[in-house]
């Protein structure tokens, strides 16, 4: 008899009690704790390289670690959620008795390795957007219970909103979404999906009008807005095998428009996109809906390494011994590594925080809406063509 299903997921339980752990991690708190070996160490998360061709990652995932972390016998340092980092440079330093964090190094490199790849991947279709908006559509393409965790890290990495309800409802958002190809099948034709739409959606809905099911672009797009009482924008989201030069085709639909006064009506692009193909686009596209790119972004291969104990600089082979602070230069032009305990250079400030303190917080965290402003803040004074190359 087939047994009961159930979900292949960890609960939040299961994370906070350490049994989302590699099983080397729990042998070696065994030998441990069975030797009485009790010792002071401190590790440091870094990554040596950064995903091929990306100049810069931005970090995040804290938030987790915090929650994880809280209410243990540990002390925290990190560089603030948000921050643009680049290789080698120390990102978060715990310290305390190995035995009680060391089993939480496989959640805590799981928690900042993906959070932190997709939020560097929105960062970069946003920069390549140059202003357009761009939304996440890439709750589908991952496990459902991990969906607010990747859109949180992409509306922290500069997306204008996110589509499942979940997500939405966690981030204090509305939910974006148009017409799917579901509705226009079932109800047998583009114009009677999008009149059903605006007659049963509040007014506060933009009227996004999805093109592609049927018919070619073009004769769509004219019938679309001669026919409907509002459209604010048409969303294209072509198949590849259909597709040509999407470019091209956008083109041919904008200019339709155009000839018959429907200058206002917006185009709206989805299908595979990337910040390679948004730059490519933005000559005619107003707003992105990008999916798997986004939610499927390499992940940034940190490490947590032990490079102090008892006060001692000892690390592995590959790796630089003692505790280490981040500085930055005061104009913020230079950043540079530095032994903790050595005198720090004038004209310097620190960039790793203290965030716990013997297992409390002391620290305010920021909102998402701010950690995403200085996201943002920060892209705006990026070149896309300087960071944005294959």
């Amino acid at each position: 008899m087939r047994e009961k299903s159930r979900l292949y997921i960890a609960s939040q339980q299961d994370i906070l009690d350490a049994r989302v752990t590699d099983v080397y991690f729990d042998r070696t708190k065994t030998i441990l704790q069975s030797e009485n070996i009790h010792k002071k160490v401190v590790m440091e998360c870094t990554i040596k390289s950064i995903p091929k061709p990306y100049k810069w990652g931005v970090f995040t995932g804290l938030e987790d670690v915090i929650t994880l972390l809280e209410n243990k016998p540990v002390n925290v340092w990190s560089v603030p959620e948000g921050t643009f980092f680049h290789e080698h440079e120390p990102v978060l330093i715990i310290e305390g008795d190995y035995t009680k964090f060391g089993c939480y190094e496989t959640s805590i490199l799981g928690m900042l390795c993906q959070a932190t790849g997709v939020a560097t991947k929105a960062s970069r279709c946003k920069l390549a957007a140059q202003g357009r908006p761009v939304y996440s559509f890439g709750a589908r393409r991952m496990h459902p219970a991990i969906a607010p965790l990747i859109d949180k890290s992409a509306y922290l990495g500069g997306c204008d909103g996110v589509a499942a309800v979940k997500s939405a409802e966690m981030l204090g958002l509305d939910p974006v979404g148009t017409i799917p190809h579901t509705l226009v099948l079932l109800k047998g034709d583009t114009i009677e999906s999008a009149r059903s739409f605006d007659e049963l959606m509040p007014d506060s809905i933009p009227r996004v009008v999805l093109i592609d099911t049927f018919n070619d672009e073009k004769f769509e797009a004219i019938r679309v807005a001669e026919q409907l009482k509002r459209v604010d924008a048409l969303r294209l989201d072509t198949p590849g095998s259909r597709r040509g030069d999407f470019l091209n085709l956008l083109k041919e639909v904008r200019w339709e428009l155009d000839m018959r006064g429907y200058k206002d009506i917006k185009l709206f692009a989805s299908g595979g996109l990337d910040e390679y193909s948004i730059m490519n686009l933005n000559e005619i596209a107003d707003a992105y809906g990008v999916g798997t790119s986004i939610s499927n972004a390499p992940v940034f291969d940190f490490a947590m390494d032990i490079v102090e104990i008892e006060g001692e600089p000892l690390a592995k082979r590959g790796k630089m011994g003692g505790r280490k602070t981040l500085l930055q230069k005061n104009d913020g032009k230079q950043r540079i590594i530095h032994p903790s305990q050595a005198k720090k250079p004038k004209g310097y400030k620190e960039v790793l925080i203290p965030i716990i303190q013997d297992g409390n917080v002391i620290t305010d965290l920021p909102t998402v809406s701010g950690i995403r402003e200085k996201i943002l803040k920060v892209l705006g004074t990026l070149s896309v063509t300087d960071e944005i190359t294959v």
